[in-house]
C-alpha cells in the first residue's frame, strides 16, 4: 500500500510538470515559480499557468505563493489570467495548452513570443537574419515590443539611421553563441555577447525574477532549431564603466565623490564585485545639518561606516523587487527596500530618483536622502530617533548636553517620555546629579552585560546589572528597547527613572519613618547585622501601618517572642535581588526563612502571596525594598493552613479516642484535649 502511495505521488508530481526527471538536478527559482503558476493553472487544462497582471499596466509575473495569496505586486493590485505555458500552444476545441510549439529558426520564433520589432529590425540589417535563420547554436535575449517602443526616441534615431553597424551590433550584443537555458543562469554570472565579446550580466533572484542587465525576463526558455529565445522587458546596452567611474563623471555625484575619495573606498568600488550602491546625490547632503555633515566628513571611521551603510552587499536591480526585502549592507545593517507601484522605497521611504544604472561591478541607485548609520551618530542624534525626547531635554538643561555630543566613551540610559507623563522634575543639584548617575562611564552592548556586573557612572555611583528570564535590568530600570550603539555612544532605553542605591537595606530602614516600627523589630530579633552587611536581599518591608493592623495580642505576642520575630521577619527576606521589572508573571523566590514567595506582577502592580506591594524598588547596596501594608506569615503560621492542620489532628485524636473508649470506657478524660484544640482553632 506504501509502495502505490509513493507511485501515485510520484505520477502526480510527473503530470503536473512533465519536464520534471526521476533524478533531475535541483530546480532554479525560476522554474519553482514557472511550476507554481503551472500548478494553479491546471484546473484550466494541460500546460496552463496562471499568470499575475498589475492592474492599469501590462506587466505580468509568474506567480509564486506568496503573491497569490496576497494577489498584489509591489503594493498595487493584480488579476489572474492563464496562458499558455512557454513551450506550449492551445488546440481548438480541446481544453489547455496540449499541443508544444512547432520548433523553427530563431527569426520565426521570435514571431511567436512577440518580438516582431525586433524581427523587423534583423530584417533591416544585411546580415543578421540569415544568420538567425541559418546552422548554429544562439541565444537571444529579445526586447518586446513594448520595450523597443519605450526607447528615447533620439536613441531609436541613433540605431535605425546606421543599420549595419549602430543597430546590428545593438541586436549582436543581446545574443550569446550557444544556447543557455535558465537552469544555466546562475546569480552574478556573466554571459559572453556576440558584441566584441562583451559581458552580459545575470542575476537570478531566490523570488525567481531573472534579469540580463537588469531587464527582467518574460518568458524564457522558446526552443528553436538552432537555439533559444528569452523574452526580455528592456533594450539592453554595453556596460563598460564600473561604480566609481561612474560616481566621477556624474556632476550629481560631487560630493560623494569627495567622501569616497577621503574614506579609500574607491579601490573597492572600481575592483571586481557585485555591488549595489545607493548613491546619495549633492541635493541629499545638503538635507543634513552642516554641523552633523562637517563632523562626519571629517571623522573618517564615521565616514566609512555612512559610505558602507549605502552599499549592499550583492547587485539588486529594480525590477527584482515585488515586495518588501531585508538586505544587508557593508556596514552589517539592514535595509528594508520595497516598492510601491513603479517607485523603489528604502526604509519606507520613496527616496530612489533614478534606477538601475549598470556598472560592470554592480549597480546603482539615486537616492535623495543620507542613510546615516548609527554607528555614525552621536548620542543626542541618537536620541532625536527614539522615544526618549523628554529625557534628553533633561539632560540638555542638566548642562549635560556636552557628554552627549563629544567624543568620551559612553552609555546612556535614557527613561522613555511615559515616564515623564505626570510631570518633570526641577533642575536642581538633585537632579543634575541623578542624571549623571543615568550616564556610565563606557561603551557598552546590552549583550555583553551579565549578572552582578558593576557599572560606574558619571555622578560617582556603582551601578549593579540583574538578568532576569526575560527582562535585562540596571538597578530598579529595565532595558525597554534594543540598543542603539553610536559613534562613540551607545543609547539605552529604559522603562523608568533609575534610583541609586543609597545604603545598606538597614540604612534604608532607619530613614524612613514609615519603618521605625520594623527597625525595632529587626533590632530585637537580632538581624540588624544580616541586614547591613553585604549580600542580596529583597525585603518586603510592612510599615508601621502593618504593625498597627496586627490584633493587640497577637503584636505583644509576637514582638515579646524573639525567636518567633526572627521567623516571621526572615520571611520577609528574600535571598536574591528582585525588581519588579523582573518578575514576569510569577517567582517564587526562597525567603531567608525557608520558605518560599509567591511574588507576581500584574498591571504594572506588584504583588507578594497576592497581597498589593505599596511602593516597589527601593534600591539599597545589599538589596531591594519592597512597601507593604501587612505583616506576612508564613504558610504554617496562617490562620486557614493552621486550622486544617488542627482539625486534622483533631480528627486523629478522636478516632483513636474512640477506640480507646470502647476499649476502657474513659472516653470522657479527652474532653479536656477537644476543647483546648477547639480553643486554638478560633485563634
Amino acid at each position: 500500500m506504501a509502495l502505490f502511495v509513493q507511485l501515485l505521488a510520484l505520477a502526480l508530481a510527473l503530470a503536473l510538470d512533465p519536464a520534471a526527471t526521476l533524478a533531475g538536478p535541483a530546480k532554479s527559482p525560476y522554474q519553482l515559480v514557472l511550476q507554481h503558476s503551472r500548478l494553479r493553472g491546471r484546473q484550466h487544462g494541460p500546460n496552463v499557468c496562471a499568470v499575475q497582471k498589475v492592474i492599469g499596466t501590462n506587466k505580468k509575473y509568474f506567480t509564486n505563493c506568496k503573491q497569490w495569496y496576497q494577489r498584489k505586486i509591489c503594493g498595487k493590485s493584480t488579476v489572474i489570467s492563464y496562458e499558455c505555458c512557454p513551450g506550449y500552444e492551445k488546440v481548438p476545441g480541446e481544453k489547455g495548452c496540449p499541443a508544444a510549439l512547432p520548433l523553427s529558426n530563431l527569426y520565426e520564433t521570435l514571431g511567436v513570443v512577440g518580438s516582431t520589432t525586433t524581427q523587423l529590425y534583423t530584417d533591416r540589417t544585411e546580415k543578421l537574419r540569415p544568420e538567425m535563420e541559418g546552422p548554429g547554436s544562439f541565444t537571444i535575449f529579445a526586447p518586446s515590443n513594448e520595450a523597443w517602443a519605450s526607447l528615447p526616441a533620439e536613441v531609436l534615431d541613433s540605431l535605425v539611421s546606421n543599420v549595419n553597424i549602430e543597430l546590428l551590433n545593438a541586436l549582436r550584443y543581446h545574443m550569446v553563441g550557444r544556447r543557455v537555458l535558465t537552469d544555466e543562469l546562475k546569480h552574478g554570472m556573466t554571459l559572453t555577447s556576440m558584441y566584441q565579446n562583451s559581458d552580459i550580466q545575470i542575476h537570478h533572484y531566490p523570488n525567481g525574477i531573472v534579469t540580463v542587465n537588469c531587464a527582467r525576463l518574460l518568458k524564457a526558455d522558446h526552443h528553436a532549431t538552432n537555439g533559444v529565445v528569452h523574452l526580455i522587458d528592456k533594450v539592453i546596452s554595453t556596460v563598460t564603466n564600473n561604480i566609481q567611474q561612474i560616481i566621477e563623471i556624474e556632476d550629481t555625484f560631487e560630493t560623494l565623490r569627495a567622501a569616497v575619495a577621503a574614506s579609500g573606498l574607491n579601490t573597492m568600488l572600481e575592483g571586481n564585485g557585485q555591488y549595489t550602491l545607493l548613491a546619495p546625490t549633492n541635493e541629499a547632503f545638503e538635507k543634513i545639518p552642516s554641523e552633523t555633515l562637517n563632523r562626519i566628513l571629517g571623522d573618517p571611521e564615521a565616514l566609512r561606516d555612512l559610505l558602507n551603510n549605502h552599499i549592499l552587499k550583492s547587485a539588486m536591480c529594480a525590477e527584482a523587487i515585488v515586495a518588501g526585502l531585508s538586505l544587508e549592507t557593508l556596514e552589517g545593517t539592514t535595509l528594508e527596500v520595497g516598492c510601491s507601484g513603479d517607485m523603489l522605497t528604502v526604509n519606507g521611504k520613496a527616496i530612489i530618483s533614478n534606477k538601475d544604472i549598470l556598472a560592470t561591478n554592480g549597480v546603482i541607485h539615486y537616492i535623495d536622502e543620507l542613510l546615516i548609520p548609527d554607528s555614525a551618530k552621536t548620542l543626542f542624534e541618537l536620541a532625536a530617533e527614539s522615544d526618549v525626547s523628554t529625557a534628553i531635554d533633561l539632560f540638555r538643561q542638566a548642562g549635560l548636553g556636552t557628554h552627549l555630543s563629544g567624543s568620551e566613551r559612553l552609555t546612556l540610559l535614557a527613561p522613555l517620555n511615559s515616564v515623564f507623563k505626570d510631570g518633570t522634575p526641577p533642575i536642581d543639584a538633585h537632579t543634575r546629579n541623578l542624571l549623571r548617575n543615568h550616564i556610565i562611564k563606557d561603551q557598552l552592548a546590552s549583550k555583553y552585560l551579565y549578572h552582578g556586573q558593576t557599572l560606574e557612572t558619571l555622578g560617582g555611583k556603582k551601578l549593579r546589572v540583574f538578568v532576569y528570564r526575560n527582562s535585562l535590568c540596571i538597578e530598579n530600570s529595565c532595558i525597554a528597547a534594543h540598543d542603539k550603539r553610536g559613534r562613540y555612544g551607545t543609547l539605552f532605553t529604559m522603562d523608568r527613572v533609575l534610583t541609586p542605591p543609597m545604603g545598606t537595606v538597614m540604612d534604608v530602614l532607619k530613614g524612613d519613618n514609615r519603618f521605625s516600627m520594623l527597625v525595632a523589630a529587626i533590632q530585637s530579633a537580632g538581624l540588624t547585622e544580616t541586614l547591613n552587611r553585604e549580600g542580596v536581599y529583597t525585603v518586603f518591608a510592612p510599615t508601621n501601618e502593618a504593625f498597627r493592623a496586627l490584633p493587640p495580642r497577637e503584636r505583644s505576642r509576637l514582638l515579646g517572642d524573639a525567636k518567633e520575630l526572627a521567623n516571621i521577619l526572615k520571611y520577609h527576606v528574600g535571598d536574591e535581588i528582585l525588581v519588579s521589572g523582573g518578575i514576569g508573571a510569577l517567582v517564587r523566590l526562597k525567603s531567608l526563612q525557608g520558605d518560599k514567595l509567591e511574588v507576581s506582577l500584574k498591571n504594572n502592580v506588584v504583588s507578594v502571596n497576592k497581597e498589593p506591594v505599596a511602593e516597589p524598588d527601593i534600591m539599597a547596596t545589599n538589596g531591594v525594598v519592597h512597601v507593604i501594608t501587612n505583616v506576612l506569615q508564613p504558610p504554617a503560621n496562617r490562620p486557614q493552613e493552621r486550622g486544617d492542620e488542627l482539625a486534622d489532628s483533631a480528627l486523629e485524636i478522636f478516632k483513636q479516642a474512640s477506640a480507646f473508649s470502647r476499649a476502657s470506657q474513659r472516653s470522657v478524660r479527652l474532653a479536656p484535649v477537644y476543647q483546648r484544640l477547639l480553643e486554638r482553632m478560633k485563634h
